[in-house]
């Protein structure tokens, strides 16, 4: 963590809305805002579909958002096109959820690892090689050995560490991980953690780290934000989030991470009822037909992301927090 006060990162309202048929939009990221200073890890979790993987996406402008603000080490993403864009979303890199599919069958891995070089044109072909081979090394690729295959001569968890080797070639401030570890399986998973929290160490890289299950960024995380059918329901610090979570959501994906031990209490919070359509999402808070605490306040009116303890924003108007105190932006300008 630096000394800065300036977040790396500010997301600003994002919207993202895609064509669903005639004259019909579905809004997949929805008056989304945080921020991340640099050299914090950001947990985004949410159920499959809640517009998590969007909203990475439209951080990289690689969905261009259909309002709001991204930027980025002083840069407003989007306000920019073209080359300026180009340039200025450089140091951002991604690690996909399917690293297989995410890597060029028909180029070698020291040139896939290399490619982001070239692109760019830095250096000459032995310095790019020699990046490359740095890059390889620090994911614990022997470039001897690996150098001169082929992705599909290797497991899902090589392949990753593959993606996360040319990444860091491109030398980026900010790395965004969708899904990373989903695909693989579960020994594999923490390895690749492990990896990720190393590189950072090393690099001084920020991550966002977007997941579907809140055990896996128990501990990588400094900070974790909640997103429920294109919302934000909950950010709060790590061990706060996991200690004191103040939305039915949060408390519910909680009580679902599965215990080790046989003797521990069953499951106590949780989700009733389907996930509802993008399409036609419900009124007032989108997470209240299958929630037990629902009021009809709840129906009625959009609860906004609101302060109820250090750095702990909950968008509920009924909080589970004991003694929270709701303080919304409003109030405090007030």
């Amino acid at each position: 963590m630096t000394g800065t006060t300036e977040p790396l990162l500010s997301v600003e309202h994002l919207v993202v809305e895609f064509p669903a048929g005639r004259a019909r939009w579905v809004q997949a990221v929805s008056d989304v805002s945080f921020s991340v200073m640099e050299g914090e890890t950001l947990g985004l979790v949410g159920e499959s579909g809640c517009g998590k993987s969007t909203t990475g996406m439209a951080v990289a402008q690689i969905t261009r958002p259909t309002s709001g603000r991204v930027i980025f080490d002083g840069k407003e993403l989007t306000e920019l096109a073209g080359e300026k864009l180009r340039h200025a979303k450089k140091g951002i890199q991604l690690i996909f959820q399917d690293p297989i599919s995410s890597l060029n069958p028909r180029r070698t891995v020291a040139e896939i690892v290399a490619e982001p070089l070239e692109v760019w044109k830095v250096g000459d072909r032995r310095s790019r090689r020699n990046r490359a081979h740095e890059a390889m090394e620090a994911v614990g690729l022997d470039p001897r050995i690996s150098g001169s295959r082929r992705p599909h001569e290797f497991s899902g968890g090589q392949c990753q560490r593959i993606s996360i080797a040319r990444a860091l070639t491109a030398d980026p401030k900010l790395m965004i991980c969708d899904e990373p570890v989903s695909a693989l399986d579960v020994s594999v998973q923490a390895q690749i953690i492990n990896l990720l929290e190393d590189t950072k160490r090393r690099y001084g890289l920020t991550l966002v780290f977007i997941a579907h299950d809140l055990a896996v960024v128990k501990n990588v995380s400094d900070k974790i934000a909640v997103m429920y059918l294109g919302r934000l329901c909950e950010t709060a610090p790590a061990d706060e989030l996991y200690a004191n979570p103040a939305h039915p959501y949060t408390k519910a994906l909680l009580a679902s991470i599965p215990s080790p031990d046989p003797r521990a209490a069953t499951l106590t919070a949780r989700i009733q009822g389907d996930l509802p359509s993008p399409l036609a999402p419900p009124s007032g808070c989108r997470f209240r037909t299958r929630c037990k605490y629902a009021q009809p306040r709840c129906s009625e009116e959009i609860p906004r992301l609101s302060e109820i303890g250090p750095n702990h924003q909950v968008a509920c108007h009924f909080p589970l927090a004991a003694g929270a105190t709701m303080t919304t932006t409003a109030d405090k300008k007030g």
